[in-house]
């Protein structure tokens, strides 16, 4: 079974039934993501996974932005993170990188949402593939995850 039918048996057991579309060009970053959509990349919600003394933890920041690892989510959870390889974040999430969704994991993660997304009425995430997205609200998106809203951007 492939990662994004996996995620989306994970989705039906949240009561979510996302409606996925799929790119043979890839939707690996966010820039391709948005480029495939016609949108902007503003409007693409990446989820990114950091490595702690604590265990993986989920970032999912607007495709503009960069997280600010070293001073504010330091500062919100009082520890350091650090980037995470391949084969960590595939081991964390199930899912490899460019494909991670922002919710239905594996195991539960420590999760952050960027304050940034709820400026959209409307957000596209990464549906367990590299070449998968599918549409979201940010209100949806924050419950589902049960992400912690922060502001994690740099600048």
């Amino acid at each position: 079974m492939g990662e994004s039918n996996i995620w989306q048996l994970e989705c039906k057991k949240l009561g979510f039934l996302p409606e996925i579309r799929r790119y043979d060009e890839g939707t690996r970053t966010s820039h391709d993501a948005a480029t495939q959509l016609g949108c902007d990349v503003a409007h693409i919600a990446k989820s990114i996974i950091f490595r702690s003394e604590k265990g993986p933890i989920l970032v999912i920041t607007s495709g503009v932005n960069r997280v600010d690892r070293k001073k504010k989510m330091k500062a919100i959870l009082g520890y350091k993170v650090s980037l995470s390889d391949a084969e960590y974040v595939h081991k964390s999430t199930g899912y490899a990188i460019g494909g991670v969704p922002p919710f239905a994991h594996q195991k539960k993660l420590i999760s952050f949402m960027d304050e940034d997304l709820l400026q959209h009425s409307l957000v596209w995430g990464a549906a367990g593939t590299t070449q998968t997205v599918f549409s979201i609200t940010p209100n949806e998106l924050l419950r589902l995850s049960g992400a912690t809203l922060a502001d994690v951007k740099q600048g």
